[in-house]
């Protein structure tokens, strides 16, 4: 046994996924894409540790969801895989559902189900309604959509906690994207 055997991991399992369904002005689902693996970036394992910490380190919980229009070229060549040290959106102008729009519930792991106790996977659901967010604008030549991440604060500072690049979602003024993000503890 090695002495890298010994470590202890506590993080190792932390993951996150998502999944995107886009309604129609009419609330018809136009499409599912299913649950799809995102990517857990080095802030968050930091934000965790100013949690755990506290006092000098100031650790403030989910601000929201940040949605990015990344780069067109993506289009034609697929979206870049997410990486691990990604500290922004690609989008220097990003969209953000804040908090007090977003639902967030604990899940229950055995059934799936909202649990009312704290769970090891807490899920985090935006609507981004009709005409949300409100592109074509100064920043946007078009309301598509190619990234996404949650944001939090640590000592002050906006820090990604996950970030996904996929598959460009031309959302319409009358659609709505529903997105259900699950962090796995």
């Amino acid at each position: 046994m090695t002495s890298d055997d010994r470590i202890e991991r506590p993080a190792a399992g932390l993951y996150g996924q998502f999944r995107d369904v886009l309604h129609d002005a009419d609330g018809e689902q136009r499409w599912d894409r299913g649950w799809v693996r995102n990517t857990i970036v080095t802030d968050f394992r930091r934000l965790l540790a100013g949690f755990v910490r506290g006092t000098p380190t100031t650790a403030e919980s989910v601000l929201g969801l940040a949605v990015g229009a990344g780069l067109p070229a993506w289009d034609a060549s697929g979206p870049p895989q997410p990486s691990p040290t990604q500290a922004a959106l690609v989008d220097p102008h990003p969209h953000l559902v804040p908090r007090a729009q977003l639902q967030l519930d604990y899940i229950d792991p055995a059934t799936g189900t909202i649990s009312a106790t704290p769970t090891g996977t807490l899920q985090l659901k935006a609507l981004l309604g009709p005409g949300v967010p409100a592109w074509p604008d100064g920043n946007h030549a078009t309301s598509t959509l190619r990234e996404f991440g949650l944001v939090a604060r640590l000592d002050g500072t906006q820090v990604l906690l996950n970030y996904r690049t996929h598959p460009a979602i031309a959302k319409d003024p009358a659609s709505t994207l529903e997105r259900t993000i699950w962090l796995v503890f």
